[in-house]
């Protein structure tokens, strides 16, 4: 196969290699999947370099998401139903996280797949197992999102920005949409925000505020940016503000009376948490994703203003998100017949 691995680690995306590669041997509990489509996260970024909390043993193949196709099933007998069929088959076509995403073929257990929605791609669907969940779960699982809510959505044209303007949309909410570009806030508006606000404007709290009924405020502020403090000047009473990230950079310090004001509740969502400390929660958030896939009213957020083919193309992809120049999910496609020869 093809792929590309990381044997000690680099200052940054461009020295990132293709190269040839042995083939992943799977785990007795592990599929194997040729991989058509593999999606760049800021996480990679950290992890290349050495600096995120999760990192492999060396050498490890980088990347995480990807969408492909099963090729061959796990060797064990299942742990569910008694020993009973797997979930997928060879051919089924599926998306998901698993570590060495960067490459033509990736091994991952069960719970780290998911069907491709019906009437879905591989481009479309690649980039949906981290963003979509952690967006659903911090809007009505952490926020509990009611139709008629008022949602300020941050960053509101990045990957996790996106899939938050269009779940809370489609669950009835008016949402209003912040980002730093005209480009980026046009995007968002193509996603269905239904008000565009300039986060780079210092007056951005005011001019929030102004937008909602009577000057009340916003019920939801969902932020993976790092804007809460700034955010409870345009908090309604009772109002929810929900911790997503820090992309902007140093963690914040908030005033707890801004809290005691209002009756401000803070929440944070960590989506990786929940497999281990609420399980229960992780099916009943793909089920309620999933009916918003196969109606339409929740799509792949892939950015388009330029195409990526080919793992040789990861770096430049990389580089791009890194500096803020793309929106959405940025989407690698991988030919199928990139490394065909030894799949």
């Amino acid at each position: 196969m093809r792929g590309i691995q990381i044997k000690e680690y680099v200052s940054g995306p461009l020295d990132l290699k293709v190269t040839d590669l042995p083939s992943p041997v799977p785990d007795p509990d592990q599929y194997t999947i040729a991989i058509h489509a593999t999606a760049a996260n800021f996480f990679d970024l950290l992890q290349i370099r050495g600096k995120y909390q999760h990192q492999p043993t060396l050498p490890w193949i980088s990347g995480s998401e990807f969408s492909g196709v099963i090729t061959s099933t796990p060797s064990s007998p299942s742990p569910k139903k008694g020993g009973a069929q797997w979930k997928y088959k060879v051919g089924d076509k599926v998306f998901g996280a698993a570590q060495g995403g960067y490459a033509t073929i990736v091994c991952a257990k069960e719970e780290q797949l998911k069907p491709v929605p019906k009437g879905w791609g591989f481009f479309e669907s690649a980039g949906l197992f981290v963003t979509m969940p952690t967006s659903y779960a911090g809007l009505v699982t952490r926020c509990n999102l009611q139709p008629g809510d008022w949602v300020l959505v941050h960053a509101a044209a990045g990957g996790v920005g996106l899939a938050a303007v269009q779940i809370a949309k489609a669950l009835g909410a008016t949402v209003i949409a912040t980002a730093g570009t005209p480009h980026k806030l046009d995007v968002a508006r193509r996603f269905g925000a239904d008000h565009l606000v300039d986060y780079r404007d210092d007056t951005w709290p005011q001019k929030v505020k102004a937008l909602t009924p009577n000057g009340r405020g916003v019920d939801i502020v969902y932020d993976p940016v790092g804007l809460i403090d700034k955010s409870t000047k345009c908090t309604a009473w009772n109002g929810r503000l929900l911790v997503v990230g820090f992309t902007g950079g140093p963690i914040e310090k908030v005033a707890t009376n801004k809290m005691l004001l209002k009756n401000i509740s803070v929440l944070g969502v960590h989506w990786g948490a929940y497999a281990k400390n609420e399980p229960e929660r992780v099916e009943q958030v793909w089920g309620e994703l999933f009916k918003l896939f196969e109606s339409r009213k929740v799509q792949g957020t892939n950015y388009t203003d330029k195409e990526y083919v080919g793992l040789e193309t990861v770096p430049e992809a990389l580089k791009a998100l890194g500096e803020r120049a793309t929106w959405g999910k940025v989407v690698v496609k991988v030919p199928q017949n990139e490394g065909q020869a030894k799949l």
